[in-house]
């Protein structure tokens, strides 16, 4: 496995940043999890978000490698936050698609824990939408083996347009981080209220935990609470920071 803890640098920044930010439990306020964000900083194209270059890579072995350069830093990063001894449960990292269809992937996420001695339930993959477009059995297959180990996994951007709903039933999450386009409909009408409590009802009765995303306002997070939704993310419960600035910020706390 090549060796992945050295960071490529373009104009004495990180080639590849990983921001943080907090997913609270909505009846307590207490942070409960970690969300990466990815961004890549290039020499040409300046920084790239997500939404720049995830569909591209994705279509590549570029992905696998952009995966593993991620992970190592997601892991280094929760080592940091440790031994500041912030209060988290697990941290997300990106994983594309088909990763899940490669041999031995287990074997790969089984060593890059133990060489930093991380506890497996300490990581949640978390995985595009494009999940659901998957036809074959694979990716459901490894997902069940990989949380038998006990990794967690978080299926993100559930319930946006064109979201095939009822195919998650096939897919064995921990998680679903639901769209930002939900919270939007609470405001509404009531119809649309409903319809954003049903996709709730349904990722609590397929035996999955949701997350709702996109809060700005505590009467969203309390609507969703209602529903049966126990966290949030968004604005409400605190927006990406790169790690040095959340070290700093436990710093100047102290």
């Amino acid at each position: 496995m090549a060796d992945t803890s050295q960071p490529t640098t373009v104009g004495g920044l990180r080639a590849i940043e990983l921001q943080y930010r907090v997913i609270r439990n909505i009846a307590t306020g207490e942070q409960t999890f970690y969300q990466s964000r990815t961004q890549l900083n290039t020499p040409g194209l300046g920084t790239l978000m997500p939404e720049n270059f995830r569909r591209i890579a994705d279509m590549s072995s570029q992905g696998t490698e952009l995966f593993l350069l991620e992970l190592t830093q997601a892991i280094q990063a929760h080592e940091i936050f440790t031994e500041r001894e912030l209060q988290f449960e697990w941290l997300s990292v990106y994983m594309p698609v088909h990763y899940l269809q490669q041999i031995a992937c287990d074997r790969i996420l089984m060593e890059m824990c133990r060489k930093y001695n991380l506890m497996y339930n300490r990581l949640c993959f978390a995985m595009p939408e494009t999940l659901l477009l998957e036809k074959d059995s694979i990716a459901a297959k490894t997902i069940r083996i990989l949380r038998g180990y006990g990794f967690h996994f978080m299926l993100t951007n559930f319930g946006s347009q064109n979201c095939p709903v009822l195919r998650i039933a096939d897919f064995p999450v921990d998680y679903v981080l639901l769209s930002p386009e939900l919270t939007h409909f609470l405001s509404r009408d009531q119809r649309a209220h409903s319809a954003v409590g049903s996709v709730v009802n349904l990722v609590n009765d397929i035996g999955a935990v949701p997350i709702a995303d996109g809060v700005a306002a505590s009467h969203q997070a309390e609507m969703f609470y209602e529903f049966g939704c126990p966290y949030c993310a968004g604005d409400l419960a605190g927006k990406y920071l790169p790690e040095a600035q959340i070290r700093k910020k436990t710093e100047d706390e102290e």
